[in-house]
């Protein structure tokens, strides 16, 4: 008969891994951000101080820095960019605003659906500078035709997001929801729409990226003040630090919006941190 010893201690064994999020350092996390963009920076300087990046190719950082010296002194760099930022945030306005409201209506009932998600679907197919030739008959080459070409670029993105935020959202929460008396207005305000707000704040994300194409396209036609105007009179004249001067700030515009808009999810949604 085989009698029980005490068990010996059991070795080898390793302490388990820590499964929770390490958060890394504000500054890391900054300097990790700006290593790539700082490396290109810096490719593109060492480039152009050897001759191996012809300035007739693309201009020099000196020679963008130049410019940029040139519109700021005459006060036409600042006067650009406020034209510019009042279509493209009134443009984002109306189009982020329609299709914002359309996604709701699509997403929060079978109806709605059916009647807005085919002519929606529709509209995403067209690319929105196919309608450009259609616009200017329409409004000719003036402001209002610049502002529905950008609204009508945000409007597609910011349904899209928003039609998929409200679908997602878990059905017995919204049970839950009616079960405590809140219906119509009061359901979407205070339950639906905040539980698809990171679907919305993608889609606004989206929105404002493509609505700067849409900027680029509008303000190449018929404009006397823009940032795409600028793109247009730099390449009449063989201005190729104009040029890279637009692009570096339509890039630096993309980034701060980036910026602006994660701002927005972490003021609305501290859970997510």
């Amino acid at each position: 008969m085989t009698t029980l010893t005490s068990a010996e201690p059991v070795t080898g064994l390793e302490e388990p891994r820590f499964l929770g999020v390490r958060h890394r350092p504000a500054a890391l996390s900054v300097a990790i951000r700006a290593s790539v963009p700082l490396l290109l920076l810096a490719a593109w300087w060492y480039g152009s101080a050897s001759g191996a990046i012809p300035s007739d190719v693309l201009a020099a950082p000196s020679q963008v820095v130049g410019a940029l010296g040139e519109l700021a002194a005459t006060g036409q760099l600042t006067d650009y960019l406020l034209a510019s930022a009042h279509r493209a945030g009134l443009g984002v306005l109306l189009g982020g605003g329609a299709g914002l409201l359309l996604g709701v209506v699509a997403g929060l009932s079978a109806l709605g659906e059916e009647l807005v998600d085919p002519t929606m679907q529709m509209k995403r197919a067209v690319p929105f500078l196919a309608l450009v030739p259609l616009f200017i008959s329409w409004f000719g080459v003036e402001e209002s035709f610049k502002v529905v070409l950008i609204a009508v670029a945000a409007a597609g993105p910011m349904y899209a997001y928003t039609y998929l935020g409200v679908r997602g959202v878990d059905r017995k929460l919204v049970e839950a929801a009616r079960g405590f008396g809140l219906k119509g207005p009061r359901l979407a305000l205070g339950v639906i729409i905040p539980t698809a707000l990171p679907s919305i704040l993608m889609a606004l994300r989206v929105s404002l990226s493509v609505a700067l194409t849409g900027l680029i396209a509008a303000e190449q036609i018929g404009a006397t003040e823009g940032i795409g105007y600028l793109v247009t009179l730099a390449q009449q004249y063989y201005r190729s630090d104009y040029m890279v001067l637009c692009v570096v700030v339509y890039a630096v515009l993309g980034l701060v919006i980036d910026l602006a808009i994660r701002g927005a999810e972490k003021a609305s949604m501290p859970w997510r941190r």
